[in-house]
């Protein structure tokens, strides 16, 4: 049992390592074409959305769209700082006194 655990740990720890270790090694000669370096400028949003979904729209496991749920202004006020103001901390700042007050008054 610890063997294959020690298995799959060294097995990781090489897929890993190469996987960065390769963009280290060929990163000045590998082009990527216009369109998906243009792409990847989206990755970011689209890997913290893919995160907070989730929790916001099912904080207990089962789709929650009630206005029980403080989750959901939270996350929209944000939304809503950051597109008006183009400022994130502000934006995390107003989400999180909007999911306080929401929670502290429901």
């Amino acid at each position: 049992m610890k063997l294959d655990l020690l298995w799959t740990v060294l097995g990781m720890l090489a897929v890993t390592y190469s996987v960065r270790v390769s963009f280290l090694g060929f990163g000045q000669r590998l082009r990527f074409p216009a369109w998906l370096q243009r792409s990847l400028h989206y990755v970011p949003a689209a890997v913290l959305a893919a995160l907070v979904a989730p929790m916001t729209l099912a904080p207990q496991g089962a789709l929650d769209v009630s206005l029980s749920n403080a989750y959901l202004p939270g996350v929209l006020a944000t939304g809503l700082a950051a597109w008006w103001t183009r400022h994130t901390l502000g934006a995390i700042v107003c989400g999180f006194v909007v999911y306080a007050g929401w929670r502290w008054l429901g």
